[in-house]
């Protein structure tokens, strides 16, 4: 048995940042992750101008870009013969003006390297939250299971960082609004060779749409389709998929042979919910546990960061007074409830228009109209990265004082 202010289940992007701010303001943090490492396959490895700006904010931004990472200032697609250029992030003002693709798990090792310098930081690997424990309605910590045996955490605050298939979620009886997502993508690797083109870049054709990006000496491929047709793919078989996937790919063809079975293709079943209510006494859930969001921009890992920063600024108060009452658990609900549900909207209206619309048509397929003009009137052109690269409200950290540290300076939101 041991007891903290705040236990953190879940070291992925959200839990860390909470955990490292949150015990950069003294407050006493346990982060459990179930894994013994980072070292997973990731989808979400960008990281967004956004996150930059909180990395800078901390002081910490020149050292982060020294982890290996490439750099996406622009990002272009192709509808049929129309050459779209999608976001400009170049035009941004901001300390990193373009999406970095990095493996998260360099992002997280990073993250927890920091936060393990603070004092009143913990991180338990291999420590996975089996249930919550209660007491007169009010959630006072967890279980988890350890390679030393199970270990009871009594915690002021429990916060659920436990992804889209959160635990801590359905064990708090939180219910999810579902919202819709008719498509579901396909990802895989193929190499990449020396004189392929630097550039992340999207394919949308009649019946098609393709993703590749840059990760330096491969390619991270994306292979979108309609919700439920993967069975039918597997049926046609792994070389229907290679004859298909040599027509789109805008390098040697013949590298769509290197895909020799399904084992090498993994599914992601794409979900846009989130939550109604955030938060039970004692418990509040952030980021893919409060809200799983749709592929289309790339924009999850950073709201989840957002996530954690209005939590550390609205709680690491009110913890480190022993004052936390439930209105402070609502407080971050409000915060990020609007820029939750308005990003979501738009993808949704983008997965409907455009995405769905590509997939449907089998003939002269050209950019919708909208997208054409945005990209051609310069008034509109900085929109889309501004809207993927900051987000609709962009979370700053406070000013704070660990017991280890003097007082940093940092913007304040």
């Amino acid at each position: 048995m041991t007891t903290t202010q705040c236990c953190i289940v879940g070291g992925g992007p959200a839990g860390l940042v909470l955990g490292y701010l949150l015990a950069r303001a003294g407050v006493e943090v346990i982060v459990l992750e179930k894994h013994a490492d980072f070292l997973r396959d990731f989808r979400g490895d960008t990281i967004h101008p956004s996150t930059m700006e909180i990395m800078h904010a901390l002081g910490l931004l020149n050292e982060f870009l020294q982890l290996p990472h490439q750099r996406v200032p622009r990002l272009f697609a192709q509808f049929g013969p129309d050459r779209l250029l999608m976001a400009d992030f170049s035009r941004l003002r901001a300390k990193a003006p373009f999406i970095a693709m990095m493996p998260q798990w360099d992002f997280l090792n990073f993250l927890a390297e920091k936060a393990k310098a603070l004092p009143g930081f913990r991180l338990l690997m291999e420590a996975e939250a089996r249930e919550l424990l209660t007491e007169s309605g009010r959630i006072t910590g967890v279980v988890a299971n350890t390679p030393n045996g199970l270990l009871q955490i009594n915690a002021v605050l429990t916060v659920a960082a436990d992804g889209r298939t959160s635990r801590m979620r359905e064990a708090a009886g939180l219910r999810i609004h579902d919202l819709g997502a008719p498509i579901d993508v396909l990802w895989f690797r193929l190499s990449r060779e020396p004189g392929d083109t630097e550039e992340t870049q999207g394919r949308f054709d009649a019946g098609q749409i393709f993703i590749m990006l840059n990760r330096s000496d491969y390619w991270q491929c994306a292979y979108v389709m309609p919700k439920g047709s993967f069975d039918n793919k597997k049926t046609a078989g792994i070389a229907a998929f290679r004859e298909e996937l040599a027509q789109l790919l805008p390098i040697d063809a013949g590298r769509a042979e290197e895909l020799e079975t399904w084992e090498q293709v993994k599914l992601l079943s794409v979900q846009v919910n989130r939550l109604e209510t955030w938060w039970r006494s004692g418990l509040l859930c952030i980021g893919d546990a409060a809200h799983a969001m749709s592929p289309v921009g790339g924009v999850g890992v950073n709201l989840a960061v957002q996530d954690a920063v209005a939590a550390a600024n609205l709680l690491a108060d009110p913890l480190r007074r022993s004052v936390l009452t439930d209105r402070h658990l609502q407080a971050v609900q409000r915060r990020r409830m609007w820029p939750t549900r308005a990003t979501q909207r738009l993808q949704i209206i983008i997965q409907d228009r455009v995405l769905l619309s590509a997939l449907r048509k089998r003939s002269n397929f050209r950019a919708p109209l909208a997208l054409r003009l945005i990209s051609s009137i310069p008034l509109l052109r900085d929109m889309p990265g501004r809207l993927v690269g900051i987000g609709l409200r962009p979370e700053h950290p406070n000013t704070v004082v660990s017991r280890s540290e003097a007082a940093i300076p940092m913007r304040r939101a």
